[in-house]
């Protein structure tokens, strides 16, 4: 097995397993949507089957009911043809409509909800013989072809065990009457098929499994293939370094933009900063300017420093401010106190405190 899948030992990605269901590779055993319709088949003609006899048994009697006659023959059978047909469809319709529904729901429970036109699109290797002949003589058609006898050989084994359990009743059916004996034959091939459906059912079940390991095998990855998915999953490597530049530089402009404008920076000391603004005249609390973490803090505190705003180490505040409020947005009203506090002591610092006191 590890030389037929050679250094294929990761586990496949789940892009790799939508792009194959996309394609139309998904596991699905036929022998599986055979058995649960060979079943149903045996079930609703159990409980549908007296009906259907009787439709029959009708149509039956219509037709021998028929008076020949010289001229009104051909339409009296054209007549009761159309309305046997008409009572065998609608005999056969509600079985018909059970089997439809049950093996529609048997794939869509294997394969899921999907459409594709992937496998119907010409591919070369279909057509090649070489191909087909690898195909016929591959290790997974040899494999098949045992399965297959070896289920052969199990239908027959129940056949027979059916057939000698049931000797007695079988040959005292020859001294029966033709609808008793017809009865006998019935129950005897509704026995024989549900023991055949429930054996094969459970066969499907076994080969649904090995299907849906075989697929994962299938689809499994060198280790080099899933560093070139994650690749092209997240890009490459320099366009993500561009663009980590790019988003850097747009945050520094914005920092410069803004962080002069504060009134004061609360700092972790060193690992984080928010730059505060409040203006009683325009905002109905205080405003984050700007905030970040290591880099992007040193760089608020430089800028809050060379600006002269003043910066306040208050370790409890800053994570909650860099926790839960978003730059651009006002703080919540459970930290109004401890920032008031630290605007006052800023406005005594700066002086603006007695400006207002003297103008007021």
């Amino acid at each position: 097995m590890a030389a037929e899948y050679g250094d294929k030992t990761e586990a496949p990605t789940q892009r790799r397993r939508q792009e194959a269901r996309e394609r139309g590779q998904v596991p699905r055993s036929v022998e599986l949507t055979a058995a649960v319709l060979l079943l149903s088949a045996m079930l609703l003609l159990k409980y549908l089957g007296p009906s259907l006899v009787g439709h029959l048994g009708a149509m039956l009697t219509a037709g021998l009911d028929i008076e020949p006659g010289p001229l009104e023959l051909h339409d009296e059978l054209t007549r009761t043809g159309a309305h046997a047909l008409a009572v065998l469809a609608a005999a056969l319709l509600p079985i018909m409509l059970g089997m439809a529904a049950l093996s529609a729901a048997c794939n869509l429970a294997q394969v899921g909800p999907l459409l594709t036109w992937h496998p119907l699109k010409p591919q070369a290797n279909r057509i090649n013989p070489l191909s087909g002949v690898s195909r016929l003589f591959s290790l997974r058609s040899l494999a098949q072809l045992v399965v297959n006898l070896l289920k052969l050989v199990l239908i027959v084994w129940i056949a027979l065990a059916l057939i000698r359990g049931e000797r007695a009743r079988i040959f005292g059916s020859l001294e029966l009457e033709q609808a008793q004996f017809l009865g006998l034959a019935g129950t005897l091939a509704f026995d024989l098929g549900i023991r055949l459906a429930v054996v094969l059912l459970f066969l499907a079940l076994l080969d649904y499994a090995y299907h849906r390991w075989q697929h994962s095998q299938d689809l499994k990855m060198t280790k080099q293939e899933v560093r070139e998915e994650f690749r092209r999953m997240e890009g490459d490597p320099l366009l993500r370094h561009r663009r980590r530049q790019i988003q850097m530089q747009l945050a520094m402009q914005r920092l410069r933009r803004d962080v002069p404008k504060a009134d004061v920076v609360v700092t972790n000391p060193t690992e984080l900063a928010v730059a505060l603004k409040y203006d009683d005249a325009s905002m109905r609390a205080p405003v984050v300017l700007a905030k970040g973490a290591d880099l992007i803090a040193r760089r608020i505190r430089e800028l809050a420093a060379a600006h002269g705003i003043p910066i306040i180490e208050r370790k409890p505040l800053a994570q909650a401010l860099f926790k839960v409020v978003e730059v651009g947005r006002e703080i919540p009203a459970t930290l109004y106190k401890a920032v008031a506090e630290i605007l006052a002591y800023v406005y005594e610092l700066n002086g603006k405190a007695r400006r207002r006191r003297a103008t007021a």
